[in-house]
């Protein structure tokens, strides 16, 4: 492969990931109702899977459900996916969230995630930031062997709890770390 052939490869790659990540999650589908039911739909998925999620749910101050996010990399990735958040089992927000990387990647992958807000300190801050990008300060949650999804004490009081489920695709991993979060008007 000649040099020319190989860069044209690669950037074709690199210009065509957010195409890639579009396939599916509601981009162009802007309607409030769509991600709504995308998110019951979610969350009916996920109490019904991981029931100790629901004790996850009913000790939050609120929770951003994204029903599906895309991922797509060839040495460039990038993600993309929409929600809400809910307190009180109200939708009070919408969001969108993107995520950027390089490196030694390659493949696709779709997942869903919540992000359960555990103290109001944590969510006035997602609330209030013209961007929030989640970090450090998230625990995840993961499958055990029966199926069932491991939270302790530990994870019980960090500031914000991560679960992420549902992949499907062929891409090593789902993570949200550097993904960032703004609110859109659907």
């Amino acid at each position: 492969m000649s040099n020319i052939t190989r860069r044209a490869f690669t950037l074709g790659a690199f210009a065509a990931t957010p195409l890639v990540a579009a396939c599916g999650n509601g981009v162009g589908s802007n309607n409030a109702q769509k991600i709504d039911a995308r998110v019951d739909s979610t969350l009916g998925y996920l109490y019904s899977t991981y029931p100790n999620t629901r004790d996850l749910a009913a000790k939050s101050t609120g929770i951003l459900v994204m029903p599906l996010v895309t991922e797509a990399g060839f040495m460039f990735g990038g993600g993309y996916g929409r929600g809400a958040l809910r307190i009180d089992n109200a939708t009070v927000d919408y969001y969108s969230a993107t995520k950027g990387s390089f490196g030694l990647q390659i493949g696709a992958q779709q997942f869903a995630h919540v992000l359960f807000f555990m103290t109001d300190a944590a969510l006035e801050r997602f609330r209030r930031g013209s961007g929030w990008v989640a970090g450090a300060d998230i625990e995840y949650v993961f499958n055990d062997q029966g199926e069932n999804v491991r939270a302790d004490t530990t994870t019980t009081t960090s500031p914000v709890v991560a679960v992420i489920f549902g992949q499907a695709g062929a891409m090593a991993g789902a993570s949200i770390e550097g993904m960032k979060y703004n609110r859109i008007i659907p």
